[in-house]
């Protein structure tokens, strides 16, 4: 049995108390709002990606989950002495029942509906009925399983794609894009990323999905692709515009996603010396932009 050590402290001392239940060695350790569900709960906005404005609440619990009572005694010992603690109070040690957690892990990874018969469907589930397209994809260390709405609009473009052609995808993260292609008739598939734990992801993802594609980092990307898709960030889109638009066949997509409603204006601006982009689809905030060569 596991134990957790509740924590109230002023957002001040969030970060060295942190800091300190790590080197403590907290198993975990989650930062809440204290206000939660009362008229004072206050929410913090960041950027997509970015860290948010601050570390935590005016009224911060700070939650330590440690693997024995005595670790979580001792680590509240050692740290009422400190000056960082000033104005923290301990709130209490309970026990943490023991779950099974991969089933609760896996409980949260439902089939995600693309179209009406394509869906994703992580392995320890059975397709649905309607379903004539399916990739099987598990939640990983890389971005990507289709639950988020920026692949969920980008997958649904690659389904109503006539003719993909030759496909690049750029940040692939778990490959996900990349194997949506293939199995919608793409010629030929290359997936980069900068991060080689995604680069390992795409391979295992395609192999598991039974199509052929080729992970590997960004030099990888060689001519010029019928169909190059990007599910980044604004900020890395803006800085890519040249050499995403370089690597465009005449007559072929640009796919861009991970983009917000209200950055539409500057990713325009950003690629308008290399082509024309368009707003195609919105789903909760977010925007799938798509230009033709």
């Amino acid at each position: 049995m596991m134990f957790e050590l509740i924590l109230l402290a002023p957002v001040a001392q969030v970060e060295s108390l942190c800091d300190a239940l790590e080197a403590l060695d907290a198993l975990s350790v989650s930062v809440e709002d204290a206000d939660a569900e009362t008229p004072a709960e206050q929410a913090l906005f960041g950027e997509p990606g970015m860290p948010t404005p601050q570390v935590g609440w005016e009224r911060s619990r700070v939650v330590a989950l440690f693997a024995s009572e005595a670790q979580a005694f001792d680590a509240a010992g050692v740290l009422a002495p400190q000056h960082f603690f000033a104005g923290c109070q301990r709130m209490g040690i309970h026990p943490v029942p023991e779950q099974d957690w991969v089933r609760l892990t896996q409980s949260q990874f439902t089939p995600v509906e693309i179209t009406p018969e394509f869906w994703i469907v992580p392995t320890w589930h059975e397709p649905p009925a309607q379903a004539r397209q399916v990739i099987r994809l598990d939640p990983g260390l890389a971005f990507g399983t289709g639950t988020h709405p920026t692949t969920r609009m980008c997958l649904r473009w690659i389904a109503s794609c006539r003719s993909l052609g030759r496909v690049l995808d750029y940040g692939c993260g778990s490959g996900i894009l990349a194997i949506g292609t293939a199995t919608f008739g793409a010629v030929e598939v290359d997936a980069v990323d900068i991060d080689e734990a995604a680069v390992a992801s795409a391979r295992a993802n395609a192999e598991a999905n039974g199509v052929r594609l080729k992970a590997g980092l960004p030099d990888q990307a060689a001519g010029l692709y019928q169909t190059v898709l990007a599910n980044i960030l604004a900020t890395p889109l803006r800085v890519l515009a040249p050499l995403l638009c370089a690597h465009v066949a005449p007559g072929g997509h640009l796919v861009l996603a991970g983009i917000l409603e209200r950055q539409a204006d500057e990713l325009k601006a950003a690629y308008q010396p290399h082509c024309g982009l368009e707003v195609l689809d919105a789903q909760e905030g977010w925007i799938l932009m798509v230009a033709q060569f």
